[in-house]
């Protein structure tokens, strides 16, 4: 349970129990959990779009978004913002690159990605709202957040560290591989079997990112980090949405 607790207190800002003890070990053995974490959070969204089932599309749409923002604590987000300045400003110089992602400060081009990925989001969570097919937005509600960090899992099994330190690096290393495939592989089936044709879309342009952002990490960074795998979330979350439109 530990590892849990531990996955659900990283990636969320839901209380949960203190842990008396978190090391990279405890960090590792939760990174299978993050799939799962996703489904949560998705749970949480649904029950939140039925609470305010009666407010217009455009109200509820920007809602959900702040509560989506509020219950992650804007983790993922900071990961875009910081690759995005890494990527404008390393100018393909990996030292250079790495130590704009440890910056704190924020640069044009973090405020101009959080800002599109955002407007992204909020239209197409608008179309779900409005959409006439029976069960689009609870689907893409739970599927969004659960594929997102099965990707970023996925990432984090697939491609070297691009650090010795901090908290990618230290996921890597104690990463239980064999339960996270297991986890991968899971969150990706169950976006067909219970979306189908948008399902498959879905998985295909997540898997689509992964790669892309994948390659273009290894030749800018020389491996990951945690921002890079906080952007593919973000950007993963915003091509389920996109996909599961095609259920109307």
């Amino acid at each position: 349970m530990k590892a849990w607790w531990a996955a659900l207190q990283f990636l969320t800002r839901i209380p949960t129990p203190r842990l008396t003890h978190y090391d990279a070990a405890l960090g590792g053995c939760s990174a299978p959990f993050f799939p799962l974490v996703g489904l949560l959070i998705g749970f949480l969204l649904w029950a939140a779009a039925g609470l305010g089932a009666d407010l217009p599309p455009g109200v509820l749409a920007a809602l959900l978004l702040v509560f989506w923002v509020g219950i992650t604590g804007g983790l993922h987000l900071d990961g875009l913002g910081d690759s995005a300045d890494a990527w404008l400003g390393g100018h393909g110089d990996r030292a250079r690159s790495l130590r704009i992602m440890q910056d704190p400060r924020s640069g044009a081009a973090a405020v101009i990605a959080i800002g599109l990925l955002l407007i992204l989001k909020f239209a197409a969570l608008q179309a779900l709202l409005t959409s006439t097919q029976d069960g689009a937005l609870p689907l893409a509600l739970l599927l969004a957040p659960s594929l997102g960090r099965g990707a970023a899992l996925a990432l984090f099994l697939t491609t070297p560290s691009a650090r010795d330190d901090g908290f990618g690096a230290a996921l890597t290393r104690h990463l239980p591989r064999r339960a996270a495939w297991a986890a991968v592989i899971a969150s990706a089936l169950a976006a067909p079997l219970l979306a189908g044709v948008a399902g498959v879309w879905a998985v295909a342009l997540v898997c689509a990112l992964t790669v892309a952002l994948r390659a273009l990490s290894l030749q800018r960074l020389g491996g990951s980090t945690g921002d890079v795998a906080g952007a593919l979330t973000e950007m993963a979350e915003a091509a389920v949405l996109l996909a599961l439109l095609g259920t109307d």
